[in-house]
C-alpha cells in the first residue's frame, strides 16, 4: 500500500473516492443535522493533553485485560452493519486484521459473515457478538447459543436503537442497501425499489420497543458470557446497568447515527463531562468502554486518561477495509496503535 496513507484522515479520503455516492453516505453519514456526528469528533479536538517529563518509560507497555482476556492493546474494532459493502473481505478482513494486532472485534448481528466464518478465519481471536433485544426472544436466545459454542467472548447489547433514526441521507439515497448482500443473522426481503422501507420495517418489526432494565437482568441469568449495554450516555443509566449486572458499560452514542443533538461521548453538555460521570459512578464495579470521534491514537490517549478500560473504533477501520481489505484494515489499527505509543511515551505514561 501507498507510503502516502499515514494518518486515518489519508485512509478517509481515498475511501471516499473509492465508494459509489450511496455507499460512501451510508457509512459517513449521521441522524437528522448530523450535529452529534460531527460533535464526536470536535469534542476531542477541545482537550489538550498535560504531559509530566522525566519520567521511565523504557518499558512501555499498553497491554490490558479485557473481560479477563489479555490484548496488546486497548483499541478494539466496534461492531459495524453490512462490511461487505466496503470491501469483499468483510467482516472477515476485520477479524484478521484485529487478531494480526492482538486486539477485540465486536461482530455486529446486522454483519454480512456469520460467527461460524469469523470462527474458522480466527479460531483464537478475542470476540465479541452485538445484538439488539428482539421480540422473538427464542431467536435472542438462538443467537446467544450461537455466540457461546462458538467460542465468542461476550455480548454487546445495544439499547439506543429500538427504531432507526432519522437519516436523510439514507432516504436519498436508498440504493446503499445492497440485496446481493445477505445479512446473515436477519431473514428481510428487500425490495429493490424499497430497500429502505423493508429495512425500517424490519427493524420495527423485530426489534422491541418494550425493552427495560429487567431485560438485561434476563440475559444474565440465560448465559454465562459477559453482558455489556452499548449506548450508555448518562450516570442514571450506567446506575441501571449495574443494578441489572452488567459486565461492561459501552458509552456510545451509535456515532451519531440515531438520536442528534445527543452529547459526544467525551464532550460535555450543561457542563457534565458524559464519559466522566460515568467513570465516577461506576467506581470499578465493571469494565467501560467508548467509541465515537476517534480520528487518531491521540484520541484514543485522551479517553483512556478518562478511566476507560478500552476504546473500540468503527468508521476509521472501516476506510481502511475500503482502501486494501484486511491489509487496510490492519495498517488503520497500527497507525492508531502507534500514535498511541508515541503520545503516551511523550507525556511520560509507560
Amino acid at each position: 500500500m501507498s507510503e502516502t496513507l499515514v494518518t486515518v484522515a489519508d485512509f478517509e479520503k481515498l475511501a471516499a473516492a473509492k465508494l459509489s455516492k450511496s455507499v460512501r453516505e451510508y457509512f459517513n453519514s449521521g441522524a437528522n443535522y448530523n450535529q452529534t456526528y460531527e460533535d464526536n469528533c470536535n469534542a476531542f479536538k477541545r482537550y489538550r493533553l498535560r504531559p509530566r517529563y522525566m519520567r521511565d518509560v523504557s518499558n512501555f507497555d499498553f497491554s490490558t485485560t479485557i473481560q479477563g482476556h489479555r490484548v496488546a492493546s486497548p483499541l478494539g474494532i466496534s461492531s459495524m452493519a453490512q462490511c461487505k459493502l466496503a470491501h469483499p473481505d468483510g467482516e472477515i478482513g476485520l477479524a484478521k486484521a484485529a487478531d494480526s494486532v492482538n486486539c477485540c472485534f465486536s461482530l455486529a448481528s446486522m454483519a454480512t459473515t456469520s460467527m461460524d466464518e469469523i470462527r474458522t478465519a480466527v479460531p483464537d481471536g478475542l470476540h465479541f457478538f452485538q445484538i439488539f433485544i428482539l421480540k422473538d426472544r427464542g431467536l435472542l436466545l438462538e443467537l446467544i447459543s450461537e455466540a457461546e459454542r462458538k467460542g465468542f467472548k461476550g455480548l454487546v447489547i445495544t439499547i439506543d436503537c429500538v427504531v432507526l433514526g432519522y437519516r436523510p441521507s439514507e432516504i436519498k439515497n436508498k440504493d446503499a442497501l445492497q440485496p446481493h448482500l445477505e445479512l446473515v443473522y436477519i431473514s428481510i426481503k428487500m425490495e429493490a425499489s424499497s430497500r429502505l422501507e423493508s429495512f425500517k420495517n424490519f427493524v420495527s418489526d423485530t426489534f422491541d420497543s418494550s425493552q427495560t432494565w429487567k431485560d438485561i437482568a434476563w440475559l444474565k441469568t440465560v448465559t454465562k458470557l459477559p453482558i455489556i449495554t452499548k449506548g450508555v450516555l448518562n450516570k442514571e443509566d450506567a446506575i441501571e446497568a449495574l443494578q441489572s449486572g452488567v459486565d461492561g458499560i459501552w458509552v456510545s452514542n451509535h456515532g451519531g447515527r440515531n438520536l442528534d443533538t445527543v452529547p459526544a461521548t467525551v464532550s460535555h453538555s450543561f457542563q457534565i463531562d458524559v464519559v466522566s460521570e460515568i467513570i465516577k459512578v461506576v467506581n470499578g464495579r465493571c469494565e467501560v468502554y467508548l467509541d465515537g470521534g476517534i480520528r487518531s491514537g491521540l484520541d484514543v490517549m485522551k479517553a483512556l486518561a478518562m478511566g476507560v478500560t478500552a476504546v473500540f473504533v468503527g468508521r476509521p477501520i472501516l476506510w481502511g477495509l475500503v482502501c486494501d481489505g484486511k491489509t487496510g484494515a490492519e495498517k488503520v489499527l497500527r497507525i492508531l496503535n502507534q500514535e498511541l505509543k508515541i503520545g503516551m511515551m511523550l507525556s511520560g505514561k509507560k
